[in-house]
Protein backbone atom coordinates (compact mmCIF):
# COMPACT_ATOMS: atom_id res chain seq x y z
CA UNK A 1 0.00 0.00 0.00
CA UNK A 2 1.25 3.90 -0.72
CA UNK A 3 2.69 4.80 2.47
CA UNK A 4 2.51 8.70 3.67
CA UNK A 5 4.01 11.45 2.01
CA UNK A 6 6.91 11.97 4.96
CA UNK A 7 7.83 8.43 4.33
CA UNK A 8 8.94 9.15 0.89
CA UNK A 9 10.08 12.32 1.88
CA UNK A 10 12.49 10.52 4.67
CA UNK A 11 14.03 7.66 2.64
CA UNK A 12 15.13 10.05 -0.37
CA UNK A 13 16.33 12.76 1.51
CA UNK A 14 20.10 13.47 1.40
CA UNK A 15 20.88 15.99 3.70
CA UNK A 16 22.24 15.43 7.59
CA UNK A 17 18.99 17.17 8.76
CA UNK A 18 15.42 16.83 7.57
CA UNK A 19 12.36 19.02 9.13
CA UNK A 20 9.07 17.92 8.68
CA UNK A 21 6.35 20.29 9.51
CA UNK A 22 2.77 19.35 9.57
CA UNK A 23 -0.86 19.36 10.17
CA UNK A 24 -2.56 16.32 12.47
CA UNK A 25 -3.08 13.54 11.25
CA UNK A 26 -0.39 13.70 7.97
CA UNK A 27 1.73 10.51 8.69
CA UNK A 28 4.18 12.46 9.92
CA UNK A 29 5.61 10.53 13.29
CA UNK A 30 4.48 7.23 12.13
CA UNK A 31 6.30 7.08 8.94
CA UNK A 32 9.34 8.16 10.76
CA UNK A 33 9.16 5.50 13.16
CA UNK A 34 8.62 3.23 10.43
CA UNK A 35 11.85 4.10 8.45
CA UNK A 36 13.84 4.05 11.74
CA UNK A 37 12.68 0.56 12.24
CA UNK A 38 13.46 -0.62 8.85
CA UNK A 39 17.18 1.52 8.93
CA UNK A 40 17.92 -1.16 11.69
CA UNK A 41 16.46 -4.00 9.49
CA UNK A 42 18.49 -3.30 7.21
CA UNK A 43 21.65 -2.42 9.64
CA UNK A 44 21.81 -5.75 11.95
CA UNK A 45 24.22 -5.60 14.29
CA UNK A 46 25.52 -2.48 13.33
CA UNK A 47 25.13 -0.90 17.41
CA UNK A 48 23.72 2.17 15.90
CA UNK A 49 22.24 4.40 18.96
CA UNK A 50 18.72 6.27 17.65
CA UNK A 51 17.54 8.65 20.46
CA UNK A 52 13.52 9.66 20.35
CA UNK A 53 13.27 12.26 22.52
CA UNK A 54 9.88 14.70 23.30
CA UNK A 55 9.64 17.33 26.33
CA UNK A 56 7.83 14.99 28.45
CA UNK A 57 8.09 11.07 28.87
CA UNK A 58 4.18 11.15 29.15
CA UNK A 59 3.54 12.64 26.00
CA UNK A 60 6.51 10.49 24.64
CA UNK A 61 4.61 7.20 25.54
CA UNK A 62 1.36 8.20 24.43
CA UNK A 63 2.36 9.12 20.78
CA UNK A 64 5.61 7.81 19.37
CA UNK A 65 6.51 4.92 21.85
CA UNK A 66 2.44 3.73 20.99
CA UNK A 67 3.15 3.88 17.66
CA UNK A 68 6.90 2.21 17.64
CA UNK A 69 5.77 -1.07 19.87
CA UNK A 70 2.40 -0.76 17.31
CA UNK A 71 4.80 -1.84 14.24
CA UNK A 72 6.81 -4.13 15.86
CA UNK A 73 3.95 -5.94 16.51
CA UNK A 74 2.26 -5.54 13.53
CA UNK A 75 5.88 -6.95 11.81
CA UNK A 76 6.22 -9.68 14.46
CA UNK A 77 9.33 -8.26 15.50
CA UNK A 78 8.52 -7.29 18.57
CA UNK A 79 10.69 -9.87 21.32
CA UNK A 80 10.04 -8.60 25.36
CA UNK A 81 13.43 -9.64 26.31
CA UNK A 82 14.69 -6.99 23.98
CA UNK A 83 12.43 -4.42 25.42
CA UNK A 84 14.19 -2.82 29.04
CA UNK A 85 11.00 -0.71 30.28
CA UNK A 86 13.53 0.12 33.43
CA UNK A 87 15.49 2.41 30.71
CA UNK A 88 12.74 2.69 27.87
CA UNK A 89 15.59 0.95 25.41
CA UNK A 90 14.04 -1.41 22.95
CA UNK A 91 16.99 -3.94 21.27
CA UNK A 92 16.42 -3.99 17.75
CA UNK A 93 18.19 -6.17 15.42
CA UNK A 94 21.51 -5.42 16.96
CA UNK A 95 20.60 -1.67 17.21
CA UNK A 96 19.21 0.04 20.76
CA UNK A 97 16.62 2.45 20.10
CA UNK A 98 16.02 4.95 23.69
CA UNK A 99 13.37 7.13 24.66
CA UNK A 100 14.00 10.41 26.79
CA UNK A 101 12.26 13.27 27.34
CA UNK A 102 14.36 16.32 28.11
CA UNK A 103 14.32 16.75 31.47
CA UNK A 104 16.91 13.88 31.54
CA UNK A 105 20.19 15.37 31.30
CA UNK A 106 22.29 13.05 31.43
CA UNK A 107 21.04 10.95 28.81
CA UNK A 108 20.68 14.57 26.41
CA UNK A 109 24.61 15.17 27.08
CA UNK A 110 25.03 11.05 27.39
CA UNK A 111 27.02 9.21 25.05
CA UNK A 112 27.67 9.33 21.16
CA UNK A 113 24.31 8.46 19.27
CA UNK A 114 23.98 8.07 15.09
CA UNK A 115 21.10 8.96 15.01
CA UNK A 116 18.28 11.47 16.85
CA UNK A 117 14.47 11.98 16.11
CA UNK A 118 12.60 14.80 18.32
CA UNK A 119 9.04 14.63 18.40
CA UNK A 120 7.22 17.68 18.47
CA UNK A 121 10.66 19.80 18.13
CA UNK A 122 9.01 23.01 18.32
CA UNK A 123 8.69 21.55 22.24
CA UNK A 124 12.18 22.06 22.67
CA UNK A 125 14.48 25.14 22.97
CA UNK A 126 17.59 25.38 21.02
CA UNK A 127 19.86 24.58 23.89
CA UNK A 128 18.20 21.27 24.06
CA UNK A 129 18.66 20.73 20.08
CA UNK A 130 22.45 21.60 20.43
CA UNK A 131 23.43 19.46 22.87
CA UNK A 132 21.41 16.48 20.97
CA UNK A 133 22.71 17.56 18.06
CA UNK A 134 26.51 17.64 18.85
CA UNK A 135 26.38 13.66 20.26
CA UNK A 136 25.03 12.64 17.26
CA UNK A 137 27.07 12.19 14.06
CA UNK A 138 27.65 8.94 11.76
CA UNK A 139 29.21 8.28 8.06
CA UNK A 140 25.80 7.08 6.50
CA UNK A 141 24.13 9.38 3.73
CA UNK A 142 21.69 10.35 4.19
CA UNK A 143 19.54 12.24 7.53
CA UNK A 144 21.37 11.42 11.10
CA UNK A 145 18.56 14.34 12.69
CA UNK A 146 15.29 14.15 11.53
CA UNK A 147 12.85 17.24 13.56
CA UNK A 148 8.87 16.64 13.34
CA UNK A 149 6.44 19.13 14.56
CA UNK A 150 2.88 20.83 14.32
CA UNK A 151 3.68 24.76 13.33
CA UNK A 152 1.42 26.00 16.24
CA UNK A 153 4.02 28.51 17.28
CA UNK A 154 4.74 31.68 15.33
CA UNK A 155 8.09 31.39 16.19
CA UNK A 156 10.48 29.07 16.68
CA UNK A 157 14.30 28.57 16.73
CA UNK A 158 13.31 25.52 14.12
CA UNK A 159 12.30 28.48 11.77
CA UNK A 160 15.47 30.78 12.51
CA UNK A 161 18.34 28.38 13.23
CA UNK A 162 17.68 25.10 11.61
CA UNK A 163 15.32 25.37 8.48
CA UNK A 164 17.97 27.76 6.55
CA UNK A 165 21.05 25.64 6.97
CA UNK A 166 22.60 24.05 4.08
CA UNK A 167 22.47 20.35 5.58
CA UNK A 168 18.83 20.97 6.24
CA UNK A 169 16.06 19.56 4.10
CA UNK A 170 12.64 20.64 4.76
CA UNK A 171 8.99 18.77 4.21
CA UNK A 172 5.52 20.08 4.39
CA UNK A 173 2.76 17.73 4.28
CA UNK A 174 -0.99 17.74 5.46
CA UNK A 175 -3.97 15.23 5.94
CA UNK A 176 -4.40 14.65 2.49
CA UNK A 177 -0.96 13.50 2.30
CA UNK A 178 -2.13 10.23 4.37
CA UNK A 179 -3.30 7.53 2.21
CA UNK A 180 -4.47 5.54 5.64
CA UNK A 181 -7.09 8.36 6.72
CA UNK A 182 -10.81 7.23 5.92
CA UNK A 183 -13.33 9.86 4.93
CA UNK A 184 -14.83 10.43 8.10
CA UNK A 185 -11.42 11.75 9.93
CA UNK A 186 -10.87 14.02 6.66
CA UNK A 187 -14.32 15.13 6.66
CA UNK A 188 -13.54 16.01 10.93
CA UNK A 189 -10.50 17.83 9.92
CA UNK A 190 -12.55 20.12 7.31
CA UNK A 191 -15.15 21.14 9.50
CA UNK A 192 -12.29 23.21 10.74
CA UNK A 193 -12.62 25.32 7.61
CA UNK A 194 -15.37 27.04 8.99
CA UNK A 195 -15.15 26.82 12.81
CA UNK A 196 -11.74 28.05 14.34
CA UNK A 197 -9.33 29.66 11.38
CA UNK A 198 -6.23 29.13 13.57
CA UNK A 199 -6.62 25.55 14.38
CA UNK A 200 -7.33 25.08 10.23
CA UNK A 201 -4.09 27.08 9.15
CA UNK A 202 -2.14 25.30 11.77
CA UNK A 203 -3.66 22.00 12.16
CA UNK A 204 -5.64 21.34 8.64
CA UNK A 205 -2.99 23.28 6.51
CA UNK A 206 0.26 22.75 7.60
CA UNK A 207 1.07 26.10 7.94
CA UNK A 208 2.92 28.44 10.67
CA UNK A 209 -0.39 30.41 12.55
CA UNK A 210 -0.08 33.08 15.39
CA UNK A 211 -1.58 31.98 18.30
CA UNK A 212 -4.77 33.24 19.60
CA UNK A 213 -3.39 33.41 23.47
CA UNK A 214 -0.37 35.16 21.58
CA UNK A 215 -0.53 39.08 23.33
CA UNK A 216 1.75 40.86 20.94
CA UNK A 217 3.22 40.80 17.32
CA UNK A 218 6.43 42.10 17.31
CA UNK A 219 9.55 42.15 14.51
CA UNK A 220 13.03 42.86 15.31
CA UNK A 221 14.98 46.09 13.64
CA UNK A 222 18.24 46.85 13.35
CA UNK A 223 19.00 50.63 12.95
CA UNK A 224 16.50 52.70 14.92
CA UNK A 225 14.51 55.40 12.51
CA UNK A 226 16.82 58.51 11.81
CA UNK A 227 13.40 60.54 13.93
CA UNK A 228 12.69 58.35 16.21
CA UNK A 229 11.55 60.19 19.52
CA UNK A 230 13.07 58.81 23.02
CA UNK A 231 10.03 58.06 25.26
CA UNK A 232 11.95 56.43 28.69
CA UNK A 233 13.74 54.05 30.00
CA UNK A 234 11.48 51.00 31.47
CA UNK A 235 12.66 49.51 34.74
CA UNK A 236 10.95 45.94 35.96
CA UNK A 237 12.19 45.08 39.68
CA UNK A 238 13.58 41.54 40.28
CA UNK A 239 16.14 39.81 42.38
CA UNK A 240 15.96 36.01 43.49
CA UNK A 241 14.04 34.08 40.87
CA UNK A 242 12.41 36.75 38.23
CA UNK A 243 15.69 39.06 36.86
CA UNK A 244 15.43 43.16 36.27
CA UNK A 245 14.59 44.21 33.25
CA UNK A 246 15.67 47.16 32.09
CA UNK A 247 14.60 48.52 28.32
CA UNK A 248 15.12 51.88 26.67
CA UNK A 249 11.59 52.72 24.72
CA UNK A 250 11.55 54.64 20.90
CA UNK A 251 8.26 56.12 19.42
CA UNK A 252 8.21 56.36 15.58
CA UNK A 253 5.66 57.08 12.75
CA UNK A 254 2.68 54.74 15.27
CA UNK A 255 5.34 52.00 16.44
CA UNK A 256 7.33 52.23 19.12
CA UNK A 257 11.53 50.39 19.39
CA UNK A 258 12.55 48.70 21.65
CA UNK A 259 16.07 47.89 23.12
CA UNK A 260 16.97 45.26 26.02
CA UNK A 261 20.22 46.87 28.14
CA UNK A 262 19.98 44.47 31.50
CA UNK A 263 18.32 41.33 32.12
CA UNK A 264 19.40 39.64 35.03
CA UNK A 265 18.60 38.24 38.43
CA UNK A 266 20.00 38.52 41.70
CA UNK A 267 20.42 42.63 41.79
CA UNK A 268 20.63 44.80 44.22
CA UNK A 269 19.39 48.44 44.20
CA UNK A 270 22.82 49.34 44.22
CA UNK A 271 23.60 46.98 41.30
CA UNK A 272 21.01 48.54 39.45
CA UNK A 273 22.57 51.83 39.53
CA UNK A 274 25.88 51.04 39.03
CA UNK A 275 24.94 49.45 35.38
CA UNK A 276 22.87 52.71 34.91
CA UNK A 277 26.01 54.95 35.25
CA UNK A 278 27.69 52.59 33.35
CA UNK A 279 25.49 53.22 30.48
CA UNK A 280 25.32 56.56 30.71
CA UNK A 281 21.82 57.63 31.95
CA UNK A 282 21.84 61.13 32.60
CA UNK A 283 19.21 62.66 34.93
CA UNK A 284 17.68 64.40 31.67
CA UNK A 285 16.89 61.10 30.82
CA UNK A 286 13.33 59.62 32.36
CA UNK A 287 13.02 56.32 33.89
CA UNK A 288 9.95 54.85 34.67
CA UNK A 289 10.07 52.09 37.10
CA UNK A 290 7.05 49.42 38.85
CA UNK A 291 5.47 51.55 40.99
CA UNK A 292 4.86 48.36 43.43
CA UNK A 293 8.24 49.57 45.31
CA UNK A 294 8.50 52.78 46.45
CA UNK A 295 11.92 52.66 48.34
CA UNK A 296 13.85 50.82 45.61
CA UNK A 297 12.46 53.86 43.51
CA UNK A 298 13.24 56.42 46.20
CA UNK A 299 16.71 54.73 46.92
CA UNK A 300 17.67 55.16 43.02
CA UNK A 301 16.57 58.67 43.30
CA UNK A 302 18.76 59.67 45.92
CA UNK A 303 21.51 57.94 43.46
CA UNK A 304 20.67 61.15 41.06
CA UNK A 305 18.60 59.24 39.04
CA UNK A 306 15.17 60.59 37.46
CA UNK A 307 13.87 57.76 38.23
CA UNK A 308 9.76 57.88 38.35
CA UNK A 309 7.43 55.05 39.42
CA UNK A 310 5.14 53.95 36.97
CA UNK A 311 0.83 54.95 37.22
CA UNK A 312 -1.39 52.67 38.16
CA UNK A 313 -4.89 52.32 38.14
CA UNK A 314 -7.82 50.45 38.14
CA UNK A 315 -6.97 47.42 35.39
CA UNK A 316 -3.85 49.18 34.52
CA UNK A 317 -2.33 46.32 32.85
CA UNK A 318 -5.09 45.48 30.57
CA UNK A 319 -4.88 49.21 29.44
CA UNK A 320 -0.96 49.43 28.85
CA UNK A 321 -1.77 45.83 26.93
CA UNK A 322 -4.49 47.33 24.67
CA UNK A 323 -2.26 50.41 24.55
CA UNK A 324 0.71 48.42 23.38
CA UNK A 325 -1.23 46.53 20.96
CA UNK A 326 -2.51 49.50 18.97
CA UNK A 327 1.43 50.66 17.86
CA UNK A 328 3.79 48.26 16.17
CA UNK A 329 6.59 46.95 17.57
CA UNK A 330 10.06 46.51 17.54
CA UNK A 331 12.26 44.86 18.99
CA UNK A 332 16.19 45.09 18.85
CA UNK A 333 18.13 42.16 17.41
CA UNK A 334 20.21 42.07 19.83
CA UNK A 335 17.69 41.75 22.56
CA UNK A 336 17.04 38.48 22.75
CA UNK A 337 15.19 37.94 25.93
CA UNK A 338 12.98 40.86 25.38
CA UNK A 339 12.16 39.08 21.91
CA UNK A 340 11.71 35.89 23.42
CA UNK A 341 9.45 37.59 25.93
CA UNK A 342 7.35 39.33 23.36
CA UNK A 343 7.17 35.81 21.46
CA UNK A 344 6.07 34.20 24.72
CA UNK A 345 3.71 36.51 26.33
CA UNK A 346 0.35 34.70 26.40
CA UNK A 347 -3.06 35.38 27.63
CA UNK A 348 -4.73 32.45 29.95
CA UNK A 349 -7.16 29.99 28.92
CA UNK A 350 -9.76 28.25 30.96
CA UNK A 351 -9.89 24.47 31.38
CA UNK A 352 -11.69 24.17 28.43
CA UNK A 353 -8.76 26.06 26.03
CA UNK A 354 -10.97 29.35 25.69
CA UNK A 355 -8.97 32.19 25.80
CA UNK A 356 -9.07 34.48 28.15
CA UNK A 357 -8.97 38.56 28.35
CA UNK A 358 -6.05 38.05 31.00
CA UNK A 359 -2.52 37.80 30.87
CA UNK A 360 -0.45 35.16 32.02
CA UNK A 361 2.24 35.93 34.58
CA UNK A 362 5.27 35.08 32.73
CA UNK A 363 7.55 36.38 29.82
CA UNK A 364 7.01 39.77 31.46
CA UNK A 365 9.48 41.27 32.22
CA UNK A 366 10.71 43.22 29.60
CA UNK A 367 7.35 43.68 28.49
CA UNK A 368 6.23 45.20 31.51
CA UNK A 369 8.96 47.56 31.97
CA UNK A 370 7.70 48.60 28.01
CA UNK A 371 3.54 48.91 29.40
CA UNK A 372 5.36 51.62 32.30
CA UNK A 373 6.56 54.23 29.69
CA UNK A 374 3.42 53.41 27.63
CA UNK A 375 1.17 54.32 30.32
CA UNK A 376 3.06 57.41 31.82
CA UNK A 377 4.54 58.73 28.12
CA UNK A 378 1.60 57.71 25.97
CA UNK A 379 -1.30 58.68 27.91
CA UNK A 380 -2.84 61.32 30.44
CA UNK A 381 -4.50 60.44 33.60
CA UNK A 382 -8.03 61.62 34.28
CA UNK A 383 -8.97 60.72 38.48
CA UNK A 384 -8.78 57.10 38.57
CA UNK A 385 -8.79 56.20 35.10
CA UNK A 386 -6.36 56.38 32.41
CA UNK A 387 -7.59 57.66 29.21
CA UNK A 388 -5.69 58.90 25.40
Amino acid sequence: MKQPKTYYDLINCKTRIAVFQGGTRSGKTFSIITVLCQWCYENQNAGYLITIVRKSFPSLRASVMRDFLFILDREGWYDERNHNKTENTYALFGNTIEFISIDQPQKIRGATRQFFFANEANELDLETYRQLALRTSNKLEGPSIILDYNPSDEYSYIYDAIIPREDASFYKSTYLDNPYLNQETIDEIERLKDTDEYYWTVYGLGERGVSRQTIFRSDIYTELPEHAKFLAWGLDWGFANDPTALVKVYEYDNAIYIEQFLYSGGLTNGDIAEKMQELGITRHEEIIADSSEPKSIEEIHRMNFNIKPAKKGPDSVRIGIDLMRRKKIYVKETSLDAQKEFRNYKWMTDKNGKVLNVPRDDWNHCVDAVRYVCLNKLLRRTGKYFVQ
